[in-house]
């Protein structure tokens, strides 16, 4: 609504960035991966709120994605990072990474998923957390997906939870080995997952924007990995985590309580 006061501002429409993080809650996430997990995204979704609040063109939207035995989404629609409550995962079942793969495809539309938002949307943010292997038939949904022009887009990053994590798998997910990374313990799992929330929510929401002519975003995959790269170089929290399919530090893993 337009204002009345000559020395108002009117606040233009915010374009909206998905952000999308897709669990893994399978069985063998049981124990201090998921409560370590759970705590820490929690956390990190405080400055993901601090970002969509400070950010004049791009409001941000979360959406979470776990996926056992099926595939199910937390809320059924994203809600505004300021206003999003975590409801925390527990575990059990299989690996359904196929039909997680199909779900987010179906997501990223605008006729039958988020993508419709009337004001536009920035490219989405995909977070993929996983510690196995799917035990169930991906490829097919995974190569729909990756024909899926918002994914095509779309800034992902995988955090492989451990040695037993397909980084093989996490790779083909996000086109980029150097958008892999691998921890070992739960001081490393909850350092990198406020790391990587924090880095893809700003390079996403400040992407450029599709509105009604589909123009086409610029990739800004690159961005990304730089910003992981520099934060990983320069924070000493980060040490010892493993970048691609690099296995420097195989072997280290300690899923013991966590504090």
């Amino acid at each position: 609504m337009a204002t009345t006061d000559p020395f108002e501002i009117e606040q233009l429409p915010r374009r909206v960035t998905h952000l999308i993080f897709m669990v893994d809650t399978s069985g063998s996430m049981k124990g201090a991966k998921i409560a370590s997990l759970n705590a820490a995204v929690r956390d990190s979704l405080l400055d993901v709120g601090e970002i969509s609040r400070n950010c004049g063109d791009s409001q941000i939207k979360i959406a979470v994605l776990e996926f056992n035995n099926d595939a199910q989404w937390m809320f059924s629609q994203p809600v505004e990072a300021e206003k999003f409550q975590w409801q925390d995962l527990s575990t059990g079942g299989m690996t359904a990474f196929g039909k997680a793969l199909a779900e987010l495809n179906t997501k990223l539309s605008k006729s039958n998923g988020f993508m419709g938002e009337p004001t536009g949307c920035r490219a989405p943010a995909v977070i993929l957390l996983s510690d196995g292997n799917p035990t169930d038939a991906y490829i097919r949904n995974l190569e729909k997906l990756r024909g899926n022009p918002w994914f095509k887009i779309g800034v992902k990053v995988a955090i492989a939870i451990g040695d037993d994590a397909n980084k093989e798998i996490l790779q083909e997910f996000t086109g980029n080995p150097e958008t892999v990374i691998t921890v070992h313990n739960v001081e490393q799992l909850k350092n990198m997952i406020r790391t990587v929330s924090v880095s893809i929510s700003t390079v996403a929401s400040q992407s450029a924007s599709v509105g009604g002519d589909g123009s086409v975003i610029p990739d800004p995959s690159l961005r990304m990995q730089q910003s992981l790269s520099n934060a990983i170089a320069n924070d000493g929290n980060l040490k010892g985590v493993d970048v691609g399919l690099c296995a420097s530090n195989s072997g280290t893993d300690d899923w013991s309580d966590w504090k």
